[in-house]
């Protein structure tokens, strides 16, 4: 028998998406699956379409919260109600292939050189004038410290067509394995309830590979994403993404930056931080309360840092060749 998989669904005025999606999560060839979804307080009937379309294929529950928690905490409330070995992150705006959570279970228990704490699959994005996009082939890092979806929006062209080590993987559809999800946790915490809804997919990407789990990119595990948030629409986001993005960025470093990464990162970086705080002061005035956020809390933030960077089992210079690189082969 097949180890259990739970997942993982937040919710916040997704109402338009879930019907759709609940009826692709009912197609899926794994067992045994539980489906936990967690609605932050949506105004859009969410929770009450959600129970509508519950698939009967499968254990399902539904949990309304009154307060929009944001991604983070939602996740982490969701990963709470399970006790599944494997737990699959996916959002409501995703389309899976009937195969798609047996081909990520498949290439975590093939495993590798070390533990496999998380798998990503390949996501592409609805076409457009008959044209096929990808989304997402796995996460990279760039030396200006921005984490980009590899391939994001390029056209489909058999590009990535390997397994690859790689980064690390969207929060939109990535499956985590549970001891892996635990051994990384901070303060009971796996996705940091801080972050809100940006970059902490990332932020638990670099946690798992400080305490030197692999995270792997398969290429058989195809989705649909039907992605809204990407850095050429940031004039069109709502200023509380653009202010959790913003904070986001630098409580990543203050987290996760070390003297291997700064002596690496430190002239691309510091030069797009004068572009973003440019842009801020000129355009993006509704997120400066990020930076006053950063500063109140900054006791907090060097607390959680050394704890942190008390648990890492890897080497700050493995860690640090990501920033230069795409993928590894396994």
């Amino acid at each position: 028998m097949s180890s259990p998989l739970a997942i993982c669904t937040v919710t916040h005025n997704a109402a338009a998406d879930l019907p759709d999606y609940l009826e692709f999560v009912g197609r899926l060839t794994y067992r045994p699956i539980e489906l936990v979804i967690v609605d932050c307080a949506s105004t859009d009937g969410s929770a009450d379409v959600a129970r509508a379309h519950l698939p009967e294929s499968m254990p399902s529950q539904v949990i309304a919260l009154e307060e929009n928690l944001g991604f983070a905490a939602g996740m982490n409330r969701a990963i709470a109600a399970t006790s599944a070995v494997f737990v699959l992150s996916l959002n409501a705006d995703t389309r899976p292939r009937p195969d798609f959570a047996a081909a990520l279970v498949r290439r975590l228990e093939s495993g590798s050189r070390t533990p496999v704490g998380a798998v990503t699959g390949r996501l592409t994005r609805p076409e457009e004038d008959g044209e096929s996009l990808v989304d997402a082939a796995g996460m990279r890092l760039r030396p200006t410290w921005r984490h980009l979806d590899r391939g994001s929006g390029e056209p489909e062209r058999g590009q990535f067509a390997a397994p690859e080590a790689v980064f690390g993987g969207t929060g939109a559809a990535t499956l985590y394995y549970r001891p892996a999800l635990e051994d990384a946790a901070i303060d009971g915490e796996i996705f940091l309830a801080e972050f809100h809804s940006f970059r902490e997919d990332a932020e638990l990407c670099f946690r798992l590979r400080e305490r030197g789990w692999e995270i792997v990119y398969e290429p058989a595990a195809i989705a649909t994403h039907g992605r809204r948030n990407v850095p050429e629409r940031r004039r069109q986001m709502p200023a509380h993404v653009n202010y959790h993005s913003l904070k986001n960025r630098y409580l990543l470093r203050a987290y996760h930056g070390t003297a291997a990464s700064l002596v690496a990162t430190a002239i691309p970086a510091t030069l797009r931080d004068v572009v973003i705080l440019g842009y801020v002061l000129a355009r993006e005035r509704s997120s400066l309360p990020a930076l006053a956020w950063l500063w109140r809390q900054r006791k907090h933030i060097l607390a959680r840092r050394r704890l942190i960077q008390s648990r890492r089992t890897l080497s700050s210079r493995r860690l640090a060749a990501w920033f230069f690189r795409s993928g590894r082969p396994l």
